[in-house]
């Protein structure tokens, strides 16, 4: 066998067990756009190959992965997108806040209980602008300090723009959470 063919034989047993995950992840990133998310997971996959010299062997290939995926996205988030979306105060504003809902999670963590087809959906209808740190923060898990460097906006953006986010998708998913028995 050769260097070549070990390598190719290396990549395939390490990395490609992994493409569900990358292509889930790519779905929640694009808003469902699965023409998008495929051509991110190969651009994904075209990179950790060409790069696969750098990978550690016994380390997390997954994650080194879906670091890939997500630094093709925001590159590319970055350069399609060259001003945020304006947005009318009373879009986010139409509902009063549930106490219930502050009670039970002041930082939005009450999605990591409900996240279902219903709110996956409520999450991809929002503007990249918001959607993109909603994805980030609270189905990927990152910082805030590491969100707003991959995104390279200030802390205090991202903290504003979750906000937003959970406030729209608060309107959105109030009933919903309601009828769930979530909130009374």
């Amino acid at each position: 066998m050769t260097h070549r063919e070990s390598i190719r034989t290396e990549f395939e047993s390490e990395a490609l067990p992994h493409l569900d995950a990358l292509f889930g992840l790519a779905l929640r990133l694009t808003g469902g756009d699965e023409p998008r998310a495929e051509d991110l997971v190969q651009d994904t996959i075209l990179k950790a190959y060409r790069s696969w010299d750098r990978f550690e062997t016994g380390t997390n290939c997954r994650a080194w992965l879906m670091t890939i995926l997500r630094n093709t996205f925001i590159n590319e988030f970055r350069r399609l997108k060259s001003r945020p979306a304006a947005v009318e105060f009373e879009e986010i504003a139409e509902r009063p806040p549930s106490d219930a809902m502050y009670e039970a999670d002041p930082e939005g963590r009450i999605f990591e209980r409900i996240i279902d087809t219903e709110v996956i959906a409520a999450i991809e209808e929002l503007p990249d602008d918001f959607r993109i740190p909603i994805v980030l923060s609270d189905l990927e898990g990152l910082a805030y300090q590491e969100i707003a460097d991959l995104l390279d906006i200030p802390v205090g953006t991202v903290k504003s723009r979750l906000f937003r986010a959970r406030k729209r998708l608060q309107g959105r998913l109030y009933e919903y959470a309601v009828e769930m028995g979530f909130l009374r």
